[in-house]
């Protein structure tokens, strides 16, 4: 979930979709968008994306947009 008091700290959270593409690790699985650490302003409702089965090892999420790249 999304952290309700971001407000208090914003230095340690980086700004909506600074990356449009983000490199992920099978340390990361199973992988959500909002990834932790997104800001509660900036979040969209969970979703969970399937990117062990893509054949190319990206997937966008459909709420925002953002590529996910899975590292070998």
């Amino acid at each position: 979930m999304p952290n309700p008091h971001t407000a208090e700290h914003p230095q340690q959270y980086r700004p909506a979709n600074d990356r449009r593409i983000v490199e992920v690790t099978r340390r990361d699985l199973p992988l959500h968008c909002p990834m932790p650490g997104t800001a509660l302003w900036a979040s969209h409702p969970r979703v969970f994306l399937p990117i062990a089965d893509a054949p190319d090892g990206r997937v966008v999420c459909p709420y925002c947009g953002t590529e996910f790249q899975l590292q070998s």
